[in-house]
């Protein structure tokens, strides 16, 4: 119960960081080491990771609505005079989404045959 609690707060909290730094001004996203379609793939794969294993049993509408709101957030930046939403920004995000949370939905079955199977 404690870890249901958990994750779903932490997946809640890297979707506001995520949403912030997608439609906040250009001088306030964070800088990055890596290419940003890395990072923008990596950090929609860990949050469908988290609300993968936050709602593991709505695996299907997580991801759903996680590929939807990529787009969503992306258009957004079309209302911030510093950013400019882009169709295949939104596509590398929504596909980031969909990994973590296929990453989520494996982790969960494997886990649920294993804890069957002790």
């Amino acid at each position: 119960m404690m870890t249901s609690v958990f994750l779903r707060t932490v997946a809640w909290c890297v979707l506001a960081y995520i949403v912030f730094v997608t439609i906040s001004p250009i001088d306030l996203r964070p800088n990055t080491i890596i290419s940003v379609n890395i990072d923008r793939a990596g950090a929609y794969a860990v949050l469908g990771l988290l609300f993968a294993s936050a709602y593991p049993r709505h695996w299907k509408i997580v991801a759903i609505l996680l590929a939807i709101g990529a787009a969503g957030f992306e258009f957004l930046q079309e209302f911030s005079p510093t950013r400019h939403a882009r169709v295949d920004d939104a596509i590398v995000k929504a596909l980031g989404a969909l990994v973590g949370v296929a990453i989520g939905r494996l982790y969960y079955r494997t886990r649920a045959r294993l804890i069957a199977n002790a």
